[in-house]
């Protein structure tokens, strides 16, 4: 079996948020294993994007405990994303917050602190970067998993992979990557705009 006839088999349609938090909330296991597999980059992405790079396993688990145990009063589960990413936001705030506790401030410090403390909603910018993000991450699943290997492969990975490399991991010729990772990322440009990308 080549490895593109592997991946189709093992590729299954994305679930809606809908259908992952009924499926959730039901107890259902592989539900909530998609649910976590799709929304971890997103997670991850945060206490990155603040350079909390040690804590951000710490506030992962935090979250998804968080989760877990407040899913059932989701309202709107296509809400989730914002509920994730505030909820992760919250839970960074939390960690830094901690942490200055444990180091002496000077009064400087003392006074940018209390500003950036003061407030816990996600900023604006923050916010749209990260449902950009997110909107790539999703168009990514609906694309065919040779095009969705290879986009990652090409875009995602570093260091960058040789197309030899590449080629004989997808079972193509290298000659063809420029036209096949052409098309993909036309059809990853239409599964965006129909996001409203």
């Amino acid at each position: 079996m080549n490895v593109a006839a592997k991946l189709q088999r093992e590729k299954q349609a994305p679930w809606s948020d809908d259908r992952l938090v009924a499926e959730c909330l039901k107890g259902n296991e592989q539900a909530w294993s998609a649910l976590l597999d799709k929304y971890k980059n997103l997670i991850f992405s945060i206490p990155i994007k603040l350079e909390m790079y040690d804590d951000a396993a710490d506030i992962f688990q935090a979250v998804c405990l968080d989760l877990l145990s407040d899913l059932p009063r989701l309202r709107e589960p296509r809400a989730l994303p914002k509920w994730l990413m505030q909820t992760c936001y919250h839970k960074c705030l939390q960690y830094q917050r901690r942490a200055e506790r444990h180091v002496p401030l000077s009064d400087e410090d003392r006074e940018d602190s209390s500003v950036s403390g003061a407030t816990s909603t996600l900023p604006d910018d923050l916010l749209a970067q990260l449902e950009r993000e997110q909107m790539v991450r999703d168009a990514m699943t609906e694309l065919n998993p040779r095009c969705e290997r290879l986009v990652h492969m090409l875009f995602f990975e570093s260091p960058p992979r040789p197309y030899q490399e590449i080629a004989s991991q997808l079972g193509i010729a290298t000659g063809s990557i420029g036209f096949i990772r052409g098309r993909c990322l036309g059809k990853l440009r239409k599964q965006l705009e129909k996001k409203g990308f």
